[in-house]
C-alpha cells in the first residue's frame, strides 16, 4: 500500500462484528485460564500480554502503523521522544560504551546523550555532520557502539548526509540511529539510504494536534548485531532474567525491539499510555495530508521571509541557495518539514519585539502540529547549552524558529507581516 493509504488502514483491522475503530485497552493486566500459559509468556516462550507497562494491544497496533510506514520489521511504543532516543541507545550501551553524535540534534538530545548518559558512564563524541567522512571516521573508538544524529536538525534545519553516516557506521560495524521526527516517514525514508534504527517524537507531526507526548523505536532489521558478539553482548549472550535465552539466536531481526521491549521497558518502565497511543493513531490517519499542507506552506513562507527588507537570513532546505538543498531534493523530493529558522536584521532584541507583537502565532515550547507557533531556541529549548555548544548545534542567538501549521497561507503571512514591521 502507498503511504497515504498506510496512515488510513494499517495497524487495527478488525474482523465481522468488531468495532471499526481502533479500541483502547484500557487495562494493567491481561487474563489467562491456566498458570502454565502464562508462564510461558514469562519465559518468552509464547507471545501474548502480561501487563501493560511492557506490551499492551492499542499500543502495539500503533507500532505497527509506524513500523510500516518506515519499512522496518518490529517498532515499540514509549512515553516520549527522550525515552525512544535514551531506550534506542541503551538496548546496546553500557557503562564504558561510546556513541558518535552528531552536533546538529535537538538540544534536549543532546543533554540526554552528553550529559545524562555520561552520568552512566557512556561517553560520546561530538562530530560536525558537514564534515568529511576522514574526519568523523577519527571519532570512532573500539568501544564506539552506535552513531546517532537527526535526518533534519531541530532548530538548525542541517540535512544530515544518511548514505556517508551509514557507510560510516558500517565501516565501523555499529549501527545508525535516526532520529527522523522532522520529515516523518512521509517525507524521509532512512532505511533506503542504509540506516538501521529510527526514533520518533510522536508528539510531533505523527500526533499533529499537540493532545498527547510519545516516542516511538523502529528496527529495521538489517543491521546483523550476532556478527559481532563481542561488541553487543546484551544481544548476543545469555539474559540471565530469562533463563539464558539470547535475543538475536531466539528473535532473529526481532532481536532488538524484543529485548528493548522485554527488559529495558519491564526494568525502566516509560511505556506509553493506550489513551495517548489512541490519540496518536487519529493523529497518523491524517499525517500524509498534514505533512503535504506543512511543507508547502513553509516554502511559501520561507520565500515571503527571505524577499522581505528587514529579514537578516533565513534557513529552510526548500530554498535553492540553502547549503542543504541539493541533500534535501535527494533524500526529501517532497520537501523537508513545516520548520523554517530565522534572523531579523535586528537581532535578539528585534526577535523578543517581533513575538510580543504576533496575534494569531503563539509562542509555546512545541513544534510540528496544525497550529502555527514560534519561539526564541535560545531562551528555551537550548537554554541548557552554553554559547559555544549553540554555535555547534547551529543555534544562532538571534535564531527564531518558525513551525508552520496547516492554516491558510495569507493568514500566516498576514500576522508575520504585521509583527515583523517597524
Amino acid at each position: 500500500m502507498k503511504k497515504e493509504t498506510i496512515c488510513i488502514q494499517s495497524g487495527w483491522k478488525p474482523s465481522n462484528g468488531e468495532p471499526r475503530i481502533m479500541p483502547i485497552y484500557q487495562s494493567t493486566t491481561f487474563k489467562y485460564d491456566d498458570s502454565e500459559h502464562m508462564g510461558k509468556l514469562f519465559a518468552l516462550e509464547e507471545s501474548g500480554y502480561l501487563y501493560s507497562r511492557i506490551h499492551n494491544p492499542t499500543n502495539d497496533l500503533v507500532a505497527a502503523k509506524i513500523c510500516e510506514l518506515e519499512g522496518g520489521v518490529s517498532a515499540m511504543l514509549l512515553s516520549s521522544g527522550q525515552a525512544a532516543s535514551h531506550y534506542a541507545i541503551f538496548n546496546i550501551c553500557e557503562a564504558g560504551s561510546h556513541v558518535v553524535l552528531s552536533a546538529k540534534i535537538y538540544g534536549g538530545t543532546f543533554n540526554l546523550i552528553a550529559m545524562t548518559m555520561k552520568k552512566m558512564g557512556i561517553d560520546c563524541t561530538v562530530v560536525d555532520p558537514d564534515a568529511k567522512s576522514e574526519e568523523i571516521s577519527k571519532a570512532f573508538r573500539p568501544n564506539t557502539k552506535c552513531v546517532f544524529a537527526e535526518s533534519v536538525a531541530n532548530p538548525a534545519m542541517v540535512v544530515l548526509d544518511i548514505e556517508k553516516f551509514a557507510k560510516l557506521a558500517h565501516d565501523h560495524h555499529v549501527p545508525l540511529i535516526i532520529d527522523n521526527t522532522f520529515p516523518t516517514p512521509i517525507n524521509c525514508n532512512p532505511f533506503k539510504w542504509g540506516a538501521d534504527i529510527i526514533v520518533h517524537s510522536t508528539t510531533k507531526y505523527m500526533d499533529g494536534h499537540a493532545m498527547t507526548i510519545g516516542g516511538a523505536i523502529v528496527d529495521s532489521g538489517n543491521f546483523d548485531f550476532s556478527l559481532y558478539p563481542d561488541k553487543f553482548p546484551g544481544l548476543c549472550t545469555p539474559d540471565e532474567t530469562y533463563h539464558g535465552i539470547i535475543y538475536t539466536e531466539k528473535f532473529g531481526k526481532a532481536a532488538y525491539i524484543t529485548k528493548a521491549t522485554v527488559q529495558l521497558m519491564r526494568d525502566l518502565g516509560a511505556c506509553q499510555a493506550p489513551q495517548n497511543a489512541f490519540y496518536i493513531n487519529i493523529g497518523l490517519e491524517t499525517l500524509a495530508l498534514r505533512m503535504e499542507r506543512h511543507t508547502e506552506n513553509a516554502q511559501a513562507i520561507a520565500e515571503w521571509l527571505n524577499q522581505h527588507e528587514l529579514i537578516d537570513w533565513v534557513n529552510y532546505p526548500g530554498l535553492p541557495a540553502n547549503k542543504y538543498y541539493e541533500l534535501a531534493q535527494k533524500y526529501m523530493p517532497k520537501g523537508t518539514c513545516g520548520v523554517i529558522s530565522f534572523g531579523l536584521k535586528g537581532g535578539r532584541k528585534a526577535a523578543e519585539e517581533m513575538m510580543q507583537k504576533l496575534k494569531m502565532i503563539a509562542v509555546v515550547t512545541h513544534v510540528a502540529d496544525a497550529r502555527t507557533c514560534i519561539l526564541h531556541p535560545a531562551s528555551h529549548t537550548h537554554r541548557q547549552m552554553n554559547d559555544e555548544q549553540l554555535k555547534e548545534a547551529g543555534v544562532n542567538p538571534s535564531l527564531i524558529r518558525l513551525s508552520v501549521g496547516i492554516e491558510h497561507i495569507d493568514d500566516i503571512i498576514a500576522d508575520l507581516a504585521q509583527a515583523i514591521s517597524d
